[in-house]
């Protein structure tokens, strides 16, 4: 299969200039005619289809070799397109869309049996989230249909943050690819299940706990969060996901007690024969010795980690990294987000220097 590559720099373009590029109408009418495009979102590079249609939403999981027990973020271009796909909006999913849509938020709503039932893996509820990104609204407004779109890499490797991390992964397998730059979060969106008494955040992500309580106090954490065994009813909890190929080890804690844990933890790959990474911050960088060190932003500032972790993780996969060592990160916020991508990449290989806990 060739893939159609197009470059679009939405760079203080309006949306009705970006609906009528060119590029965007060509990757809108692949969509219709139920073929696969991924396209950049403020979050992750996402990989479409047509939501309605179950032969393009199956062939998702064909190109990714992805679960098909997995359900499928729906993305539209605005709030008002959901009410043909769903049966109501509880009104705590009415504000918390009012503050964070357009934006990296998932809401998990009831569906009308209307869509691909590909997209949401038999449960009788579907994700759905309005992006901001402009190249993102302008192909929906365009495409006219609901937006199928997982991450657009193949699956289990870490998501994708820019175009070529999508073309190393999926060209050949896909019809298109609209490149519109580096994402902006780093981190796939928030997830918030609103169909029951209590909302329950299932993935935390771009929009963090405490923004959510703002707009409403009631929002408490899955308990599949804290390891008990959930059906799936978001992508990213069931599965290992966002991983390197290297094996790969998480050290929590703070310190010189995690300092030097991740250094010993380092040196044990070393002295087995691995060709090791250490992953790290720019405040720490020069600590560690290993055949790559690689930070992935400033402790300062989890926006910047959240930004560059994939990227980093996927470094090491081209540098060849077979033994992987990630310092951890304490706090709340957006290193939540972190620490559960982390987690996740480990496949739960988590040492916490505070406890001495270890898999």
């Amino acid at each position: 299969m060739n893939t159609r590559r197009w470059q679009i720099d939405p760079g203080g373009r309006s949306l009705p200039s970006l609906r009528n590029d060119p590029a965007v109408g060509e990757a809108a009418a692949m969509l219709r005619a139920g073929k696969l495009v991924a396209f950049p979102t403020e979050t992750v590079y996402g990989l479409g289809a047509d939501a309605s249609d179950d032969l393009a939403v199956r062939s998702i999981f064909r190109a990714k070799d992805r679960p098909s027990d997995n359900p499928l973020i729906v993305h539209v271009a605005e709030e008002s397109v959901l009410y043909d796909w769903i049966r109501k909006m509880p009104e705590t999913g009415r504000r918390l869309a009012s503050a964070f849509w357009p934006g990296p938020l998932t809401l998990v709503l009831e569906h009308r049996g209307t869509l691909a039932s590909s997209v949401t893996a038999g449960l009788s509820t579907v994700g759905v989230r309005v992006p901001s990104h402009p190249v993102a609204r302008a192909l929906l407004f365009q495409a006219g249909v609901p937006v199928a779109a997982p991450s657009a890499n193949r699956s289990g490797k870490p998501s994708p943050t820019s175009a070529e991390h999508v073309w190393g992964d999926l060209a050949g397998r896909i019809h298109g690819l609209l490149d519109g730059g580096p994402s902006g979060v780093g981190v796939e969106s928030t997830v918030v299940d609103v169909t029951g008494p209590t909302p329950l955040l299932l993935r935390p992500g771009g929009i963090t706990l405490d923004r959510l309580q703002q707009v409403t106090p009631t929002v408490e954490v899955d308990p599949g969060l804290q390891g008990g065994a959930v059906v799936p009813r978001s992508p990213g909890v069931k599965y290992r996901h966002y991983a390197p190929r290297g094996e790969m080890w998480v050290v929590a804690g703070s310190g010189e007690a995690q300092v030097k844990r991740v250094q010993a933890l380092a040196d044990e790959g070393t002295a087995a024969g691995y060709k090791v990474g250490i992953l790290t911050t720019e405040e720490r960088r020069k600590r560690y010795r290993a055949d790559w060190v690689l930070p992935c932003g400033r402790r300062s500032d989890p926006a910047s980690v959240a930004r560059n972790l994939y990227r980093v993780l996927r470094c090491f996969d081209e540098l060849g990294a077979e033994w992987i060592v990630a310092e951890g990160f304490e706090g709340k916020g957006l290193y939540d987000s972190v620490m559960n991508r982390l987690s996740k990449a480990a496949d739960g290989r988590l040492i916490d220097t505070n406890t001495n806990l270890s898999p």
